[in-house]
């Protein structure tokens, strides 16, 4: 028996709790794998991206309110998926409607689930240089502000508590390890 089918849970029944525009969330019945039954709460989202765009030695980051946590945050650009779109154009779009920067230079560095203990959302990160300055075009309800920031101050901006999403976290730590190694 291999080791992912060991731990296997097996859906018994699924209820749709609340469907919204970005996540849905659904209770399962699981039949765990000594024979018990259980119930999961899952959050299900379309999966999103993130770029860390990198300029002059400085990476460009957006400043937004985050409701959820009641205060701004500072973040690498990012966004959802839109139903079919591949993750590498959502980085673009997302890159250009954020920042107002375009690239051709841009490069897969990983994809990670951000919560898998309850939602299945996975964001693809991906680096984005040689930049190209255009005018940004966020979403009607976004208001943010960009900004370009050193290692060192996104390293501060962390322990400050401006940076504390995991997914601008891992960007500042590949930039510092891009930048002692050349590799990302």
């Amino acid at each position: 028996m291999t080791a992912h089918k060991k731990f296997e849970e097996i859906t018994l029944r699924t209820e749709p709790i609340f469907k919204g525009k970005i996540i849905s969330l659904q209770v399962d019945h699981v039949q765990l794998p000594n024979g018990e039954t259980a119930t999961r709460e899952i959050v299900k989202h379309p999966g999103a991206v993130a770029v860390i765009p990198l300029l002059d030695d400085k990476m460009i980051v957006v400043e937004q309110y985050r409701k959820p946590l009641e205060k701004s945050q500072v973040e690498i650009p990012a966004g959802k998926l839109d139903a079919g779109e591949e993750p590498l154009q959502a980085a673009l779009r997302e890159l250009e409607e954020e920042t107002g920067y375009r690239s051709e230079h841009v490069k897969h560095v990983s994809s990670f689930y951000t919560s898998p203990g309850f939602a299945d959302e996975i964001i693809h990160l991906y680096v984005a240089e040689q930049l190209i300055k255009g005018e940004a075009r966020p979403d009607e309800d976004e208001f943010l502000e960009c900004e370009a920031i050193t290692l060192e101050e996104a390293q501060q901006y962390i322990r400050d508590g401006r940076i504390s999403d995991a997914k601008t976290i891992m960007a500042v730590y590949a930039w510092q390890l891009y930048r002692l190694t050349g590799q990302i």
